[in-house]
């Protein structure tokens, strides 16, 4: 009974230091693919607001 005891506790800590490790990876992942993503949002914002502003006036 005590092994089992152990191998549970043992594996609950195990499982819950991993969690901790893969918040931090996972948060760094999601704030690169939001910094991708502002990117490309202004690249293309910036785009056709260049456009917009180079047209032609059709008054």
């Amino acid at each position: 009974m005590d092994l089992v005891l152990t191998f549970l506790v043992g594996s609950i800590a195990r499982t819950d230091a991993l969690l901790l490790e893969s918040r931090q990876v996972i948060g760094l992942a999601a704030a690169a693919l939001l910094a991708m993503l502002a990117a490309h949002v202004g690249w293309h914002g910036t785009d056709r607001l260049i456009t917009w502003r180079q047209r032609p006036d059709e008054d």
